[in-house]
C-alpha cells in the first residue's frame, strides 16, 4: 500500500492560532481539574448533536433533541428522531474508541446511520458526488478505491508528526473529500474529528464545536469548497482552527461566569451591582455606536480588564439585550 501524504501547507495565521488555542487550552485544563462540572458537559453535548444535526437538515428543536436525550417522547419527523437517539448514542460510544483505527469508525458510522440507510456502517458501493441544484460540485473517490484509500489516511493520521489541532482537521478535509459512505458523511466526519482532539485533550469531548460550524454554516461550506478547488487543505485548516478557537472561548467565558458568580457572593454585593449596571449600560450605547468593537477595545475604552468586559458581553448576550452575527474574528453585535 502506497503512503498518501494529504497536500498541506503550514502558515503563519495557523501557526498562530495552535499558539492561541494553546492559551486557551492551558486555562481551561486548570479550571477542569478543580472545577468539573457534568451539568455544562451535558448541555454542550447536546448542542454538539443537535448543531451537527441541523446542519444535515434535522428540523428538530434544540429542546426536541434535549427531550430526546433525556428519554421523553418527542413529537416530530420519525426519521429525524432516529437520527437524534443515534448521534447521542454515537457520541455517548466516542470515548471508548480508537481514532487511528478505521473499524471504529465503521462501528460508529453503523451506530449513527442505524436504520436510516441501508448501507450502514461499510463503505459505499457505488459512486457519489455533491451537487448544488443539479451541478455537479465534488465527486467522492471512486467506490472501489474507497477502502484503501481510507486505509491510507488512517495510516498518515496514525504516524503524521503535525500538532493534533492540524492533524484533526487534515483528517476532517480530507474525510469530506474521500465520501467514503452513501450517506452520514458529514456528522460523522465531525465527530471524528472531535475524537481525534478528545484524545488529545479530554475536554473537547463535549466542546460545543459543531455548534460554532451550524452558526458559520455557509463559511464552513465555501472552505471545503474553496480547498477542493485549490487541491489542498490549507484553507479549511485555518477555517476550523478559528472554530475551535471560537468554542474555546466560549467555553472558557462559561467558566469564567461560575467562577465569578461564586466571587460575587462573597463580595459587597451593592456596589459590585453597581458598578456592573454602570459598564453594562456604557457597553450598550458604545455598540449602539459600533456593534464591531471588540472586548479589549471595549475594556480599554471603559477602563476594566478584558476579562470583565467578555463577562459583560456574555451576561447582555444572555439576557437577550445583545445577539451575535457572525465569527469571532469578523462578527458583530446588535443591540436589540
Amino acid at each position: 500500500m502506497n503512503e498518501y501524504i494529504p497536500p498541506f501547507q503550514m502558515t503563519e495565521e495557523i501557526t498562530n492560532l495552535i499558539i492561541e488555542i494553546g492559551e486557551y487550552v492551558g486555562s481551561i485544563s486548570t479550571y477542569e481539574s478543580l472545577h468539573a462540572n457534568p451539568v455544562l458537559r451535558r448541555e454542550n453535548r447536546i448542542r454538539s448533536i443537535h448543531s451537527s444535526l441541523a446542519i444535515e437538515q434535522n428540523t428538530l428543536t434544540l429542546e426536541q433533541v434535549t427531550d430526546i436525550v433525556n428519554g421523553k417522547r418527542v413529537l416530530g419527523p420519525p426519521e429525524d428522531v432516529r437520527e437524534a437517539k443515534n448521534a447521542y448514542e454515537a457520541y455517548e460510544l466516542a470515548s471508548q474508541l480508537n481514532p487511528y483505527d478505521v473499524r471504529d469508525l465503521l462501528k460508529v458510522h453503523k451506530i449513527m446511520m442505524g436504520g436510516l440507510v441501508r448501507e450502514a456502517g461499510i463503505f459505499r458501493s457505488n459512486n457519489v458526488g455533491v451537487y448544488s441544484g443539479t451541478e455537479l460540485i465534488h465527486a467522492g473517490t471512486p467506490a472501489n478505491y474507497v477502502p484503501e484509500v481510507m486505509e491510507q489516511l488512517f495510516s498518515w493520521l496514525k504516524k503524521s508528526k503535525y500538532h493534533p489541532l492540524v492533524k484533526s482537521c487534515i483528517f476532517h478535509y480530507e474525510f469530506e473529500f474521500i465520501h467514503p459512505f452513501a450517506d452520514g458523511n458529514g456528522r460523522t466526519g465531525r465527530l471524528w474529528q472531535s475524537l481525534i482532539l478528545q484524545k488529545w485533550k479530554p475536554f473537547f469531548a463535549w466542546l460545543p464545536m459543531e455548534t460554532l460550524v451550524h452558526e458559520n454554516q455557509e463559511v464552513y461550506y465555501n472552505a471545503l469548497q474553496t480547498a477542493n478547488n485549490m487541491g489542498e487543505s490549507t484553507v479549511f485548516v485555518e477555517f476550523m482552527l478559528e472554530i475551535i478557537r471560537d468554542a474555546l472561548r466560549e467555553v472558557e467565558t462559561q467558566n469564567m461566569n461560575e467562577e465569578n458568580t461564586t466571587a460575587e457572593q462573597l463580595m459587597d454585593e451593592s456596589n459590585v451591582k453597581g458598578s456592573l449596571v454602570v459598564n453594562e449600560e456604557r457597553i450598550l450605547k458604545l455598540l449602539e455606536q459600533d456593534g464591531h468593537l471588540t472586548a479589549n477595545v471595549l475594556a480599554s475604552t471603559l477602563g476594566i480588564t478584558s476579562r470583565q468586559a467578555q463577562r459583560i458581553l456574555a451576561k447582555l448576550k444572555k439576557a437577550g439585550k445583545i445577539i451575535r452575527h457572525g465569527a469571532s474574528k469578523n462578527g458583530w453585535w446588535e443591540v436589540r
